[in-house]
């Protein structure tokens, strides 16, 4: 197995989340710069601060990721001045039908679709140019297994990661020839608020560091598609091919529908 060689630059969006912050944390060691994007200031001056001390050099922004020309512009110069080796597209939020089954408002609808499919997709555009011109570079946008069959409780959530999912395969075959990998990052349920928050069952639920050394582990053996655990996949990757009367009965009996 040829390995990729370690990144020395890394930007990661939704560096405030359990994902984002435990790879912020695990990349974090003298010689390598890190540049954290997070909507929540005070965690991301925590996490700036942990990285700091394991002897990172840390960057850190705040900005409102639906501002897609700040995001554009931020993206470009942090490739033209740092010569960004790793992107990883990791913000996102979730929403659901709501305590009383009501559905998901189209305001709530509209940001989940900026943040999660815009922001994310604007985020790995930007740095195309910069990697694609000096032919190498890692692209990494992180889906969900929920993009593999849409979950009754949360299919806007689940629209955006398939949508992510799809993005980031095409970018994948079309980049390859010029040097620059691409890796979609499809995980289960990662202990965090937004998993705390997500109604329905969280079968095999993993830590947030566990979770960010299988991601580091695979993006340097450069697997194009990161899931985890391996039965949750495996499941959701049967729904996907099942019949969808089948699948919509098995999640019924799972507890993801009435």
């Amino acid at each position: 197995m040829t390995l990729l060689r370690e990144p020395a630059s890394i930007l990661i969006t939704g560096a405030t989340g359990a994902i984002g912050a435990a790879l912020a944390q695990i990349y974090a060691e003298p010689g390598i710069t890190l540049i954290l994007h997070g909507r929540n200031r005070a965690r991301l001056d925590e996490v700036a601060a942990s990285c700091r001390a394991a002897g990172a050099r840390v960057l850190t922004q705040d900005f409102d990721l639906r501002d897609i020309s700040t995001l554009l512009g931020w993206v470009e110069a942090m490739c033209d001045e740092h010569m960004l080796d790793l992107v990883i597209a990791n913000a996102g939020i979730n929403i659901d039908n709501g305590p009383d089954d009501a559905g998901e408002t189209w305001e709530a609808m509209d940001t989940l679709i900026d943040i999660n499919v815009k922001a994310a997709i604007a985020t790995v555009k930007a740095a195309v140019p910069n990697m694609r011109a000096r032919g190498r570079g890692q692209l990494v946008l992180i889906s969900s297994l929920a993009g593999y069959y849409g979950l009754p409780l949360t299919p806007t959530y689940s629209a955006s990661k398939a949508a992510v999912k799809a993005y980031g395969e095409g970018l994948r075959g079309w980049l390859a020839p010029y040097g620059v990998v691409v890796n979609v990052v499809m995980p289960g349920y990662v202990s965090s608020q937004m998993c705390d928050d997500m109604p329905g069952p969280k079968p095999f639920l993993w830590p947030p560091q566990r979770a960010a050394q299988v991601i580091k582990r695979d993006l340097q053996r450069n697997r194009a598609r990161i899931t985890f655990p391996f039965p949750l996949d495996f499941g959701c990757w049967w729904l996907a091919v099942l019949p969808s009367s089948w699948s919509q009965r098995i999640l019924r009996l799972l507890g993801y529908g009435r």
